[in-house]
């Protein structure tokens, strides 16, 4: 077998192997068969025929002549041996017919006591057989043998055996191989596709568990890339479109100033800088969310306070009343960092859009189907319009906003919650947004709550 290089294709290769394996066992399988099987049966054989040829030759020795003709019928006919009278010992001839000749010749050997020979003539019938020399009393009697009752032939079997499995074996490892390398190929087609800037289809998620999970996973990559690409595309025309609006405004301002200096213009030009500071830093934090953070333990009811503390000025200035909803001794194991950006920027938009009574709500709940796994959740809910439902999920997009107007004193940039969701998927945890009975928003954020928690599933 030789060894694998670069080129070869996994249907010839696994089809090579799998017939080298094939051919080994059966080799191993026929040494086997005659070692312990056929080897042992051809030596008792060869030592049954043996005594039936001596007892045959005695036995015609000690019957009247006249009932030897009927005899020399009935071993010809039945058995395939003869016996005839005062033959000479064969010389070694060096006749060699497989082990079972070997066999025969040792049974006679240690039956009468000293080595013999078998001598090989045509007999009338056009048959080969084999005659050997045996003692009958005091006399030299000669018995014989048809060739033809030696029909085994282990190692015609063997080649038999061997060429028809090779060819089968072929055939089902090339089946097989194929069968295997389907998946593949349609991988690393689709992967091509993928490295080429194309969106691939997804792949069937079937077949053996490992190629069903390879398939599950390369989706999930090729859609989260999708959405990587479209949110690149939203951000870069999003990014284009608000910061020409500023710059237009300064521009006209800087033109204006060099006809007539007013303060007014240059508290114009102040604001559209910080406007555009604003912006570029909100595109930082979404590049940042892609930075890995250290995991620490957290008191939630303490944690939440002192966001409430935090955002207490803003709270006051927007009218909105914060409180805090969490029961002691509640811990989750998070980035604490990444966490209260997310928190952060949920709460900023409660306080934009959804002025009055804002609740942060820390609570456990069990996983679906899994009463016995519960995970945690941090929610920030509020009694203002809310969100349309078939907006939900638009709403996570880079620059989109409900509002017509695109100011940030109307409706911000439209950054926060893509900034919220792209914080969660790094940490491996879930945001969700959904209505409330009697109007308002729940944004919840699922995380596990210890460190051994992995990715959550929504």
């Amino acid at each position: 077998m030789r060894r694998w290089r670069r080129g070869d294709g996994l249907v010839p290769l696994h089809a090579r192997w799998l017939v080298v394996m094939f051919v080994a066992l059966e080799l191993v399988t026929t040494a086997a068969l005659l070692a312990f099987v056929m080897l042992p049966m051809a030596e008792r054989a060869a030592d049954d025929l043996a005594g039936l040829m001596i007892l045959s030759a005695q036995t015609w020795a000690e019957l009247p002549p006249q009932t030897r003709p009927v005899f020399e019928q009935e071993l010809a006919s039945s058995y395939r041996i003869a016996v005839r009278p005062d033959m000479p010992p064969a010389p070694d001839t060096g006749l060699r017919h497989g082990f079972y000749l070997h066999f025969l010749e040792r049974a006679f050997e240690r039956r009468l006591g000293h080595e013999s020979f078998f001598a090989q003539e045509r007999g009338a019938d056009g048959e080969d057989w084999l005659w050997i020399a045996v003692n009958a009393g005091e006399r030299s009697m000669g018995a014989g043998f048809a060739t033809s009752r030696m029909q085994a032939n282990p190692v015609g079997a063997l080649l038999v055996t061997l060429g028809a499995g090779v060819l089968l074996i072929a055939g089902l490892a090339w089946w097989m191989a194929r069968r295997i390398a389907q998946p593949v190929a349609r991988l690393e087609a689709a992967a091509a596709q993928l490295s080429q800037g194309t969106n691939p289809a997804l792949l069937p998620v079937s077949g053996p568990r490992e190629l069903a999970d390879l398939a599950r996973h390369f989706n999930h990559m090729a859609l989260q890339l999708a959405e990587l690409s479209d949110a690149r595309t939203t951000l870069f025309a999003g990014l284009s479109h608000d910061l020409r609006t500023p710059l237009a405004r300064m521009r006209l301002a800087l033109e204006m100033l060099d006809l007539k200096p007013e303060p007014a213009l240059l508290r114009r030009l102040d604001q559209d800088i910080e406007e555009m500071n604003l912006l570029i830093g909100q595109l930082l934090d979404i590049a940042r969310g892609l930075q890995p953070e250290a995991q620490q333990e957290l008191d939630l009811r303490t944690w939440l306070d002192e966001r409430v503390a935090t955002h207490q000025a803003a709270a006051e200035a927007a009218k909105a009343q914060l409180s805090v909803v969490c029961e002691s001794g509640l811990h989750a194991w998070a980035a604490p960092g990444m966490l209260a950006r997310i928190v952060d920027n949920l709460l900023g938009n409660a306080l934009r859009y959804a002025p009055g009574p804002i609740e942060l709500r820390a609570e456990t709940v069990p996983l679906a189907g899994e009463a016995s796994t519960p995970r945690l959740r941090i929610g920030v809910l509020d009694r203002g319009p809310g969100i349309p439902q078939d907006q939900l999920a638009a709403v996570f997009r880079p620059f989109h906003r409900l509002e017509t107007a695109r100011s940030p004193d109307a409706g911000g940039f439209g950054l926060g919650l893509a900034i919220v969701q792209q914080l969660a998927r790094s940490n491996g945890w879930v945001v969700e947004l959904q209505g409330r009975e009697g109007g308002g928003l729940a944004a919840w954020l699922a995380l596990p709550a210890h460190p051994q928690g992995g990715a959550l599933k929504g």
